[in-house]
C-alpha cells in the first residue's frame, strides 16, 4: 500500500457531526508569518464572522498567530473539509490582493479535534486564545488584538 501524506493521513476517519465542538488549526505555507500585523491577520477574522453569517458554523473562540490559526467553531451545516476549504481559500486571496502576492497561503490540510462532553469548552477556548502568550508575542493577553472568544 503506498505511504499516504501527512495531509491525506489527516482525513482518515474525519467525520463532520453537526452541531458538534470543533478545534480547528490550520498553517500557513512553510510557517511563514504572515500575519505577524494585525490589517493581515484580521482578513483571516473576517472570514471566520463570513462562515457564521452564513450559517455554516458559530465561531466560539478564534486567534490568528503569525504562522497559524485556532479556530473553535460549533459546525452547522456542510462538512469540516468544505468549511476549511472555504475559510483558507477567501482568506488567501484576500491577502494576496492586498499584497500582490500570488500562489498557496496555507499548507495542505488542517488539524481537527472533536471535543467530548466531558471536556471542558472553556478550557480548550482559554488555550485557543492564550496562544499569544505561551508563544510570548505579550505579555498580557489584552494586549494581542486578532483573538476573540463569545464569552468576552
Amino acid at each position: 500500500m503506498p505511504e499516504l501524506s501527512a495531509s491525506h493521513r489527516l482525513r482518515i476517519g474525519r467525520y463532520a457531526e453537526q452541531n458538534r465542538i470543533y478545534h480547528l488549526t490550520a498553517n500557513t505555507l512553510k510557517r511563514e508569518p504572515v500575519f505577524r500585523g494585525y490589517v493581515l491577520g484580521r482578513k483571516v477574522a473576517h472570514q471566520f464572522r463570513k462562515v457564521q453569517e452564513q450559517g455554516f458554523a458559530d465561531t466560539l473562540a478564534f486567534v490568528v498567530m503569525p504562522d497559524h490559526f485556532h479556530w473553535l467553531i460549533q459546525l452547522h451545516r456542510g462538512s469540516l473539509g468544505e468549511l476549511m476549504c472555504q475559510t483558507k481559500s477567501l482568506s488567501a486571496r484576500s491577502i494576496n490582493a492586498a499584497t500582490g502576492r500570488t500562489g498557496s497561503l496555507w499548507q495542505q490540510g488542517f488539524h481537527d479535534h472533536s471535543l467530548r462532553q466531558e471536556e471542558s469548552l472553556v478550557r480548550i477556548a482559554r488555550y485557543v486564545v492564550a496562544n499569544p502568550l505561551r508563544a510570548r508575542l505579550v505579555e498580557k493577553l489584552g494586549d494581542y488584538p486578532l483573538w476573540d472568544a463569545i464569552w468576552v
